[in-house]
């Protein structure tokens, strides 16, 4: 009587490899799973810029078709709900350049202080507490800000300033400066973490105090992102909609000054865009031809930043 066939060695190595290259080939298919899932992740936020830049170009075509890139550009008054509608677009851009610029003399030099402070000379656990609590400036809704400034910060400010109207810039600014530090000093404060520590260490033997190091070797080596920091500080404080609608007022108004009342580009949109105009009027696709208008200063910016930090970048 013959005895049972056993598994020899060599078909259990075999087994073994079987079984190895179907777990290889399982990985493989999930990396290949997830490359194309990042992918198409990829592929579709470029599908859904080029969408909305696609919408913008078509409604403003039909908007300029009817008004002349000369007179939007050069007329000082924007009145489009008028019976007599000019269509300038100047007073809406000094409005958002006017509420960016105090947004930014706030939130640039107390971001950056206190990006200075979290990396030089907070402790662990000072930083870990610190910065959460900060970055929850980012999580409060604007429309809360927007009554803070026109409730809190006027009044406030027209102690100071009693012929300070109701609605102005200044607080409206001032307010979205606060709202934006956290966007500033948390990623300058990253990317002066990523300075190499031998440099720092450099700088401290040289016999440079904290301050010094922070300022004058930290900040230079960590120019690049800084500069990030701030390019996304301004587009936040560009596209700005309810603290700016709430506190500066709605009523476009070419001025430079901070004191005064006036409107912005991203107000204007909120205004108009109730549902009360027709589809396919001539005020309707202004609300295009305003967002066109933020779209490229925005990119505008973006593209000076971006030469900026490559001009400045430090590789190490």
């Amino acid at each position: 009587m013959n005895a049972p066939d056993r598994p020899t060695a060599s078909t259990a190595v075999t087994a073994r490899l079987k079984g190895v290259a179907a777990a290889r080939s399982g990985q493989k298919f999930k990396e290949r799973f997830i490359e194309f899932f990042l992918f198409v992740a990829a592929l579709s936020s470029i599908a859904i810029t080029a969408g909305i830049v696609g919408i913008l170009l078509h409604e403003s075509v039909a908007f300029f078709k009817q008004v002349s890139l000369i007179d939007f550009l050069t007329d000082t008054q924007w009145t489009v709900l008028f019976a007599d509608p000019h269509y300038g677009i100047m007073p809406l851009v000094t409005g958002t350049l006017v509420t960016s610029l105090v947004a930014l003399l706030v939130s640039l030099p107390l971001g950056t202080t206190i990006a200075i402070y979290l990396s030089e000379y907070a402790s662990n656990r000072v930083r870990e507490i610190l910065k959460p609590t900060l970055e929850l400036l980012s999580a409060v809704p604007t429309v809360v800000f927007g009554y803070f400034a026109l409730l809190f910060v006027t009044p406030l400010l027209q102690k100071l300033l009693p012929d300070l109207p109701g609605f102005n810039m200044l607080s409206a600014g001032m307010v979205i400066g606060i709202m934006i530090i956290p966007y500033v000093s948390s990623l300058s404060e990253d990317a002066m973490r990523a300075v190499p520590v031998h440099i720092r260490e450099g700088s401290y033997a040289m016999g440079a105090t904290r301050l010094q190091t922070g300022l004058r070797v930290l900040i230079p080596a960590a120019f690049s992102g800084i500069a990030s920091a701030y390019v996304l500080g301004f587009s936040r404080a560009v596209g700005e909609t309810m603290i700016v609608a709430l506190a500066a007022g709605t009523q476009p108004n070419l001025t430079l000054n901070p004191a005064d009342g006036a409107a912005t580009i991203t107000a204007y949109i909120v205004q108009v865009s109730l549902g009360d105009l027709p589809h396919g009027s001539i005020a309707y696709q202004s609300i295009f031809a305003a967002g066109l208008t933020l779209m490229v200063m925005t990119l505008v910016f973006n593209i000076g930043g971006h030469l900026l930090r490559k001009r400045f970048r430090e590789i190490y």
